[in-house]
């Protein structure tokens, strides 16, 4: 009977270790990125990660100091900054370390914003450090961009072909 009881929770344990969570929390705080595209990220500290969509993974500001949020697992991140007077949203395209301009070959970058409801295709920006017909920034504008507020929304993008998506939501800060 024990062997039996002892193989059932064998049994059970490596049921959950192969399936996992399959929940996707849709809470969000600063800097936080949710993706569609979920994979492995071993932060600076050498904690891992599976996929982003675990809430309280905060990526902090941006380099430019926007919010930052996750594309495929930590493939990419993107960050979003917004100009409140240009009513213009920039979008700066990052590697896996959050920091290093990572130019992609997309036509646009689509920015949605769930109050007030908008969606702004923003085009290609290079920097100068950007070559082969590819951007690391992309830039748009919206009247709606001039309301000084905090956003959450998601930025989306088809990437040589292949879609990423990634959620995020600006919270105020303290000063």
């Amino acid at each position: 009977m024990k062997n039996l009881q002892f193989l059932s929770f064998v049994a059970i344990a490596a049921f959950v270790f192969l399936v996992g969570c399959d929940s996707k929390p849709a809470g969000t705080t600063t800097g936080v990125g949710g993706s569609s595209n979920s994979g492995e990220h071993v932060h600076d500290d050498g904690t891992v990660h599976q996929g982003h969509d675990v809430e309280g993974h905060t990526h902090g500001k941006g380099p430019h100091g926007g919010v930052v949020a996750d594309w495929g697992g930590g493939k990419f991140h993107v960050e979003l900054t917004v100009d409140h007077d240009k009513q213009q949203a920039t979008v700066f395209i990052l590697g896996g370390d959050e920091k290093t301009a990572t130019p992609i070959d997309a036509e646009e970058v689509t920015l949605t914003i769930k109050d007030p409801t908008l969606t702004v295709a923003l085009k290609p920006s290079p920097q100068e450090s950007d070559s082969d017909g590819k951007a690391s920034r992309f830039v748009g504008t919206h009247e709606n961009l001039g309301i000084a507020k905090e956003y959450e929304g998601s930025l989306s993008a088809a990437v040589s072909g292949t879609p990423y998506s990634g959620n995020f939501k600006e919270v105020a800060h303290e000063h």
